[in-house]
């Protein structure tokens, strides 16, 4: 039996709301005469999800495994990013335990659309329902998003992981002294 260790790891994300895009969060798709711009769909609480399982692992930020200079990413579903989060840790031996995040929007009013994205949030990463929080707030029409100019997300992902006896990384000290 291999020991467990918690890993918690944070993801943000912001993007502009902007006419002529479709506006989705979670996965679901909301009517509202604006969308959220981005190379992908633009889903800034899957983008914000997806660091958080990223972080939890150690691993670069979301942009480093699909960048917005690569076309294959133009406007596919930010699911596709999750799926692979959940590849990630699953690849390593781990289990996502829970995820919590947060919507900051002025409008539109989400909580209506949060227990559908709580589904697709579980199905993406392979969990039950029950571990995924989604929550919504305004900005209290404070900064650009109070004034209804974007929509941010933040996210918290704990993963458990396989024991690995993690040796401090050498110092520049000790490095310099064994050249």
């Amino acid at each position: 039996m291999v020991p467990a260790m918690v890993h918690t790891g944070i993801g943000y994300d912001v993007h502009p709301l902007v006419a002529g895009r479709k506006l989705v969060l979670g996965g679901v798709e909301i009517a509202h005469p604006r969308g959220l711009e981005g190379h992908s769909d633009a889903d800034v609480l899957m983008h914000a999800i997806c660091d958080a399982v990223l972080g939890a692992l150690g691993e670069e930020d979301i942009g480093h495994f699909f960048p917005n200079t690569d076309p294959r990413w133009r406007g596919v579903a930010s699911r596709i990013f999750l799926l692979e989060a959940a590849r990630q840790v699953a690849a390593r031996g781990g289990k996502i335990i829970n995820i919590d995040s947060t919507i900051i929007a002025q409008e539109p009013k989400v909580y209506p659309y949060v227990p559908e994205m709580k589904i697709n949030l579980a199905a993406a990463l392979g969990i039950n329902v029950r571990r995924v929080a989604v929550k919504a707030t305004t900005n209290e029409h404070l900064g650009f998003i109070g004034r209804g100019e974007g929509i941010a997300a933040m996210a918290v992902a704990t993963i458990d992981m396989p024991f690995v006896d993690d040796a401090p990384a050498k110092t520049a000290d000790t490095v310099t002294e064994m050249i």
